[in-house]
């Protein structure tokens, strides 16, 4: 009886052990991604990623169609973007933009534990028709891929990816790469359902990317850094260690409303599994019907 007894406290010993060693909901080592906002910057921080945070020009521009081979200074809309609330725990987020011809978009804000979602209310409340079909998040990706800040770097390359003919592909191992343009560096990846004049005046690609992701390993390639939008304008691998899902608005007519949503995942290296979570997020990119190239 004794050794019975005995047995089962070295055994309750070790079960207490092991559930003392796992990590608690709350834990500091459970990934959990809490947002900020300052001087036009989402911040994005967690303990587990690279650096501690992942920064955003949230919004760089807002702009008009017909801008692949025009000065920037007449593509841009000006606008202004205002900090409305913010959850105490971090994790939810309100702004507004106003733009110079009167559209105004909301953005909702949520941190989760691996994830940003967002959810964008795009309204005219004028009686004249907006110009607005696209806008730039600026997601800076260079201490997540553990490259230096450099302007018009390209040392990135190789952790930064877009999908060419369904397969995950490097930027550095694509089949083609456009270097002239209005303005150099930098690529642009125009979807099919995009006209081709409408798109950010960098070198443009005669690549189609399959679907609307783009995104980075990180420095050891323990995690992805990933990010689409809904709908979508273009791709783009930019001039400031930056990444762009850019989103698209398509104008707005007067009283017109449109949504718009976004995804930013920072997940572990497992590309089977955030493939299978897109293609829940994001079915549209995977059922639009194919329209010619312009």
């Amino acid at each position: 009886m004794a050794a019975t007894n005995n047995a089962f406290v070295c055994l309750t010993c070790a079960a207490m052990s092991l559930l003392s060693a796992l990590p608690a909901v709350g834990d500091d080592a459970m990934p959990r991604l809490t947002i900020d906002w300052k001087d036009n910057y989402l911040t994005v921080r967690g303990k587990h990623l690279p650096g501690g945070e992942v920064k955003i020009w949230y919004i760089e521009a807002y702009c008009r169609p017909g801008s692949t081979d025009r000065d920037w200074g007449e593509t841009t809309i000006g606008h202004r973007t205002e900090f409305i609330s913010a959850s105490d725990d971090g994790r939810k987020l309100k702004l507004r933009c106003t733009l110079t011809d009167g559209v105004v978009i909301t953005h909702d804000i949520t941190a989760g534990d691996d994830e940003v979602d967002f959810k964008l209310t795009a309204t005219n409340p004028t009686q004249h028709a907006s110009q607005a079909h696209w806008a730039q998040p600026c997601v800076r990706v260079d201490k997540f891929a553990g490259v230096k800040a450099e302007r018009a770097s390209e040392t990135y390359l190789p952790k930064s990816f877009i999908f060419e003919d369904g397969r995950l592909t490097r930027m550095d191992d694509l089949s083609s790469w456009a270097t002239k343009a209005r303005y150099v560096p930098g690529q642009v990846w125009c979807p099919r359902h995009v006209d081709r004049n409408d798109v950010n005046p960098r070198p443009l690609s005669d690549i189609v990317p399959s679907n609307g992701l783009i995104g980075c390993f990180s420095a050891d390639e323990k995690l992805i850094l990933a990010t689409a939008w809904e709908p979508y304008q273009e791709l783009f691998q930019g001039v400031i260690v930056c990444l762009h899902s850019d989103f698209r608005i398509g104008g707005l007519a007067p009283g017109e409303t449109k949504t718009i949503r976004g995804k930013l995942y920072l997940v572990p290296s497992n590309v089977d599994a955030l493939m299978t979570r897109y293609r829940k997020d994001f079915p549209e990119h995977f059922e639009r019907p194919v329209q010619p190239t312009k």
